[in-house]
């Protein structure tokens, strides 16, 4: 694992105010020297009114590849009762316009560069962003430094997963689509980038940033929240993905799951998964005890909000991961706490899921099926 300034990024941020808007503030706050310079980081902030002495939890919330700091995002979360911060990773304002203090890019050149300095790296520039953002949050007065959480999507996600295994004071971890394994599988332009590397060069980015590097240090709970076929980070490379943390890890693996900002931040798990760990709310329910049995799939299910429905999803497809065809049946819900499927003759993977009365919808990890 690269090196990391833990004790500086865990100290209190330098930042500035630069407008209000309600209970929204613009903000630039201190980052890494990038290039031998001082930078910033633009950045919304949101705080939610509460009567004196009541604490409330927090939200980092990490945008992906051409995104920015949205603050729409942030008023999701504050309309929720957290407080919470956006940050832009590419060395822009509010307005897309290139800060004369802002750190690098965030183009595939910028991502994949294994000739720059590691504090020059994208990836390092980036988690030193996120990390303060945690910082930042955590010392505002209302906010109990106990339960403060990061989402991510996309690209956001994958910084997610390296921020889970390099700062324990997150209370939960929710990446959204992405992933470790970038290497073994991952966008089609990602893997040419790659083909086109060194093997050494290969080698130092994937110690450096992949965060399966990182992963393995996650104590946290963490929600994976994706679909079947999502074009960056594959099935495959998401589930040796989940393997990993050594906290708690529950997954959404949903069918044809659209890959975006508004789509990444919109299921209703990912609220109600932050409020399990951050705001003592009623937890998502849990898949565990599967087996397979001859052609028949099952689990035991638990939860406190009443199962309302059961799936099996399988493929029939050999294709690359990111290109097989997935299909979605009902699985047999068994009393109140197991669940049952046929798996089809031609099926080369399945998994079961299920969904609560709040429409609320975990899945379990695939299983592969050897076809002769």
């Amino acid at each position: 694992m690269s090196n990391w300034n833990i004790e500086e990024l865990f100290s209190p941020v330098q930042h500035k105010i630069i407008s209000t808007d309600g209970s929204i503030q613009s903000i630039l706050f201190k980052n890494e020297t990038y290039l031998g310079q001082p930078t910033e980081v633009f950045a919304y902030l949101g705080v939610p009114t509460f009567p004196q002495g009541h604490s409330i939890p927090g939200m980092v919330c990490v945008h992906g590849g051409g995104g920015t700091a949205f603050k729409e995002w942030v008023e999701i979360w504050v309309s929720r009762g957290y407080a919470a911060i956006a940050m832009d990773l590419s060395g822009r304002d509010e307005s897309g316009n290139r800060l004369s203090t802002g750190g690098p890019d965030q183009d595939h050149g910028a991502k994949f560069s294994t000739t720059s300095d590691w504090q020059d790296m994208w990836t390092y520039q980036s988690i030193a962003a996120v990390v303060r953002s945690n910082s930042l949050l955590r010392s505002i007065p209302t906010v109990d430094p106990l339960r403060v959480g990061i989402t991510g999507i996309s690209w956001g996600g994958y910084l997610t997963c390296i921020a889970s295994g390099i700062d324990s004071r997150f209370a939960c971890a929710i990446p959204v689509y992405g992933c470790g394994f970038l290497q073994q599988n991952s966008a089609d332009d990602w893997m040419k980038i790659f083909a086109a590397m060194s093997p050494e060069q290969r080698q130092e980015w994937h110690d450096k940033c992949d965060p399966s590097v990182y992963l393995t240090s996650a104590s946290m709970p963490m929600l994976f929240v994706s679909g079947t076929n999502d074009f960056a980070y594959p099935l495959d490379s998401l589930e040796k993905s989940c393997k990993l943390p050594v906290g708690e890890v529950t997954r959404c693996i949903r069918l044809d799951m659209p890959h975006s900002h508004e789509d990444g931040w919109n299921p209703i798990e990912i609220s109600i998964f932050a409020d399990q760990h951050l705001s003592e709310g009623v937890p998502l329910p849990t898949i565990k005890n599967i087996e397979t049995r001859g052609n028949v799939i099952k689990a035991d299910i638990t939860g406190l909000s009443s199962i309302q429905d059961g799936y099996l999803l399988f493929t029939e497809d050999t294709n690359p991961w990111m290109n097989r065809q997935w299909e979605q049946a009902s699985a047999k819900l068994i009393n109140s706490d197991g669940i049952e499927a046929p798996i089809p003759d031609r099926a080369t993977a399945c998994f079961l899921a299920i969904e609560d009365q709040r429409g609320a919808y975990v899945s379990a990890p695939y299983t592969e099926i050897i076809v002769d």
